[in-house]
């Protein structure tokens, strides 16, 4: 079972993608909701060539067709992209997947496909999207680990770096933020910061 880095940031461009990686992040995902099909296909490629010239791991998130062409090799799905996803052709391309679950059942959905990891959220309330579900809680990331076992569980939703220590506490192996970043006034700084407190568990 491979590892994921603990830091895990989600960001919505290739700009982004290439303004962290110089800082030492290991491990991001690309989730870009609203761009025509030609934007997306370049700004995946994009993405994936900054992360291929520093060794770090994209992860493309929902558009798993442009994800194939643009030759990346991890996609994230949520439970509404898993309808229309082809998952034996990501297979036969040797493609990793992550999963979003929010329930048992989506849970128990999520792990009859054999993912590469498991993300639960959201953990805490989150002001980024309209969530049907409530803040799942930090006792709800030791239930889901310990149905899992060794599979990774990435946390997200409201976190923080104060925040996420309790996060790894509670059985998380790695946790995901989008606002913690982004909407700061010096993203810089709270990457780096993020980068001290998680590199031991890396």
């Amino acid at each position: 079972m491979s590892r994921l880095d603990p830091f895990y940031p989600v960001v919505d461009s290739a700009a982004w993608v290439q303004r962290l990686l110089p800082l030492g992040v290991k491990l991001v995902q690309l989730r870009i909701k609203d761009a025509a099909g030609g934007c997306l296909l370049a700004e995946i490629r994009a993405a994936l060539a900054a992360c291929r010239a520093r060794a770090a791991q994209l992860v493309v998130n929902d558009h798993w067709q442009l994800a194939l062409d643009a030759g990346a090799d991890f996609v994230h799905l949520g439970q509404e992209d898993l309808d229309g996803a082809d998952l034996p052709a990501l297979r036969r391309r040797g493609v990793r997947l992550g999963l979003s679950t929010h329930s048992d059942a989506e849970l128990e959905r999520a792990l009859a496909q054999a993912p590469d990891y498991i993300a639960l959220g959201p953990v805490y309330p989150t002001t980024l999207k309209r969530m049907p579900w409530p803040p799942q809680g930090l006792p709800r990331i030791g239930e889901w680990k310990r149905r899992i076992g060794p599979l990774p569980l990435v946390a997200i939703g409201g976190i923080t770096l104060e925040r996420a220590q309790g996060c790894f506490d509670a059985g998380a192996d790695a946790v995901a933020m989008v606002s913690d970043i982004t909407r700061r006034t010096d993203p810089d700084a709270r990457t780096r910061d993020w980068l001290r407190a998680t590199r031991g568990r890396a």
